[in-house]
């Protein structure tokens, strides 16, 4: 019988989902949007991959990540539950151990973290501000009337120069209709907004950090050429971009799961989601200062998670 691990990661806009083996190779793998709809998405992305799967099959251990990870660990049952920076360190260290530096840039958020002798030493994140996002190239993309990926080809194809405010959507989106109408040409609106983002990151996220070679780009964004060569201008170097680049923290809370569980039978609970979910009561926790509002997540009457820990206090309770 073969053995599989499962990990989810669940974030803002998208939900990914990794099956390794007993080996850790990646067997595997669904990347789709949510869609406003994470609970459709989650259940999409496990029978996206339960599809792979060759019959007579077990899964030892299971993993969430991501911002929806309490969600995750209420629908699917799982035995580990790690934050995002954990989960993308563990990953990219397994294929290139030597790595120093890992930027990753996903839809609402950012991430910088810094590795020495192979282990995690700082990191650094953003989850405030759209302007160091992905969203930020979707909205800008989307007002041109292309796709990202059209954006990225543009920049690459382009002559980099072209400055643009990339403090905020806003600001961007006004300085892209200024260039428009000064006679800019698409693309060199596109590297400029590219080199906008990596600016905004570079002097945000990672601002006051020594960012040391190997340096490694992954996430979502990181399938944007003209991003991965305006990192490479910006940086003095080029930048490793792994073949899983958009399912690292999928594929680390996996390997996690693998490490970490400890029990003789998973809590997996399958790869169908009960489609029986209602909102309970919600409440303020009182244990520290961030006084989070966690809400109760129920199927058919009993308690399957609860949402909107910031600390993890609430968010790894689940039955």
């Amino acid at each position: 019988m073969r053995a599989y691990y499962v990990g989810v990661d669940a974030g803002s806009i998208t939900v990914k989902v990794a099956v390794i083996g007993e080996d850790g190779t990646l067997v595997a793998s669904s990347y789709l949007r949510s869609l406003s709809d994470p609970i459709g998405a989650i259940h999409a992305a496990l029978k996206e991959v339960e599809a792979c799967l060759a019959p007579g099959f077990e899964v030892l251990g299971a993993g969430a990540t991501g911002s929806a990870r309490g969600l995750v660990a209420g629908l699917v049952g799982t035995d580990v539950v790690k934050n995002e920076i954990t989960c993308h360190a563990v990953a990219t260290l397994s294929v290139l151990p030597e790595a120093q530096t890992i930027i990753e840039i996903g839809g609402q958020d950012s991430k910088l973290i810094i590795v020495q002798n192979g282990v995690m030493s700082d990191f650094a994140l953003n989850n405030i501000c759209a302007a160091g996002t992905g969203s930020f190239l979707d909205h800008q993309a989307a007002r041109m009337g292309i796709t990202t990926e059209e954006m990225g080809n543009l920049a690459a194809s382009s002559k980099p120069g072209l400055r643009i405010s990339g403090r905020c959507t806003v600001l961007a989106e006004t300085d892209v209709i200024q260039k428009q109408q000064m006679g800019y040409a698409k693309g060199e609106i596109c590297v400029g907004l590219c080199d906008a983002l990596v600016d905004g990151y570079l002097s945000n996220v990672a601002r006051g950090k020594l960012l040391r070679q190997p340096i490694v780009f992954q996430g979502g964004v990181a399938a944007n050429i003209g991003m991965r060569l305006a990192f490479s201008r910006r940086l003095g170097c080029q930048v490793v971009v792994p073949d899983n680049f958009a399912i690292q923290g999928a594929i680390g809370v996996a390997m996690l799961a693998k490490r970490l569980s400890k029990q003789k039978t998973s809590r997996f609970k399958g790869f169908v989601v009960p489609k029986s979910l209602t909102r309970g009561r919600s409440f303020v926790c009182e244990g520290c200062e961030n006084r989070c509002e966690i809400v109760e997540l129920q199927s058919n009457g009993k308690l399957a998670a609860y949402l909107g820990s910031r600390c993890g206090k609430w968010a790894i309770s689940s039955v």
